[in-house]
């Protein structure tokens, strides 16, 4: 039977809170739902300087939790900020982790809250599924549009050899999420386009993967588009337009959802090591690899791309191949509108190191082995070689 339905399991966050200036009343939130009160905040500098701190600290202060702060977090974290964060809590007695910003910040407050209580070592969870035992109750609250991490289980961090590595587990599943756009009004037009870009990619990704695709994370993956691909070109013109934080930000949480169940492929394989080596932010890396990715794949996932053309705004025909194409020259419109920049040597990688990127790339088998069309060393190369 052809159109018998495959089985999939589905797996998400237990709550989600979607309210316009949240944050600024985060204690009231928490203070009904978790008997914790010795809280660890995970954060970053920028929005320390950008002042985003004082009212949630209010918050949470005078609905008596004792708050722990550790402001530390870069991008594409190091294992050493995971070490020192995890010494902070355990200095602190936490019992209770908030993690309070980008994809970074958020991943960083998952791995502290399994490792506290935990007799693993930090290179032990690396993989899928070797997280063992329980973690403290988790709350994320993402500053950022783009990487879904508030609802997913999964973690990236740099290692010590500068490469990325990927950790994924169920406890990486946090207790709560609340979407508050309202901080996201002070994200610059750059970030404000690369993560829309990073959703956008986890959707599409979702949409295509080889495996576990299934009817929740297409419906999820389809509807983050729609909003996205609606509204990210006005939060990057107008970054205080409400409406367009709004629904930006919800977008980004469902493509989360859909990749967390239906895990991404070659984009992201390509885009780690633009960051590891380069320091170049994820979404913008996935940006940048996007196109020559589904060019790439574009031989097997026509029919898929046709399907996703109409709901960003492309032209449809009803000729598979023309539509999908469509689709295609729809997402380079979408970021070239964005002001994104779309080009390696626009980001300064060299030419000279694109094989090593390609070396670099084929570690990540967890990812390429989930890509629609299998892809070698030489197939990397050649789509950085594009993307230059």
């Amino acid at each position: 039977m052809k159109n018998v339905m495959k089985d999939f399991a589905f797996t998400t966050v237990a709550e989600i809170i979607v309210e316009w200036a949240g944050a600024s009343r985060l204690g009231e939130i928490l203070q009904h739902r978790f008997s914790a009160r010795r809280v660890l905040l995970v954060t970053d500098p920028g929005l320390v300087k950008a002042g985003v701190l004082p009212p949630v600290l209010h918050s949470l202060r005078n609905a008596g939790f004792q708050v722990t702060l550790y402001d530390r977090v870069q991008p594409d974290p190091h294992e050493r900020l995971v070490r020192e964060a995890l010494q902070v809590a355990r200095d602190g007695n936490c019992e209770m982790v908030i993690g309070l910003g980008g994809g970074s910040s958020l991943d960083v407050a998952k791995l502290v809250a399994v490792l506290i209580n935990s007799e693993q070592d930090l290179p032990e969870l690396y993989g899928i599924d070797k997280v063992a035992g329980k973690r403290l109750p988790l709350v994320n609250i993402p500053t950022t549009a783009g990487t879904g991490s508030e609802v997913t289980n999964i973690a990236i961090l740099t290692t010590n050899d500068d490469s990325k590595m990927g950790i994924v587990s169920p406890q990486l599943y946090g207790d709560l999420v609340l979407l508050d756009a309202q901080l996201t009004l002070g994200l610059p037009p750059v970030h404000t386009a690369a993560a829309g870009i990073d959703a956008m990619v986890h959707a599409i990704e979702a949409y295509t993967g080889k495996h576990k695709k299934n009817p929740l994370s297409d419906a999820l993956a389809r509807e983050a588009l729609r909003l996205i691909s609606r509204h990210l070109v006005t939060a990057c013109r107008d970054g205080h337009n409400r409406e367009a934080r709004e629904n930006v930000l919800l977008g980004a949480m469902l493509a989360g959802q859909a990749f967390a169940n239906s895990p991404v492929a070659a984009v992201h394989a390509l885009a780690y090591p633009l960051g590891a080596r380069h320091h170049i932010p994820h979404g913008l890396s996935n940006a940048l690899m996007l196109v020559p990715v589904l060019q790439f794949n574009v031989a097997v996932t026509a029919p898929l791309y046709a399907e996703l053309a109409p709901i960003i705004g492309a032209q449809v025909t009803g000729n598979v191949d023309i539509d999908a194409q469509s689709f295609i020259a729809g997402m380079v419109s979408i970021i070239a509108a964005t002001g994104a920049p779309n080009r390696l040597r626009d980001v300064g990688v060299p030419a000279d190191g694109l094989a090593i990127l390609a070396q670099d790339a084929m570690q990540q088998t967890r990812l390429l082995g989930n890509n629609p069309v299998t892809l070698n060393e030489d197939d990397a190369l050649r789509l950085y070689q594009q993307a230059y």
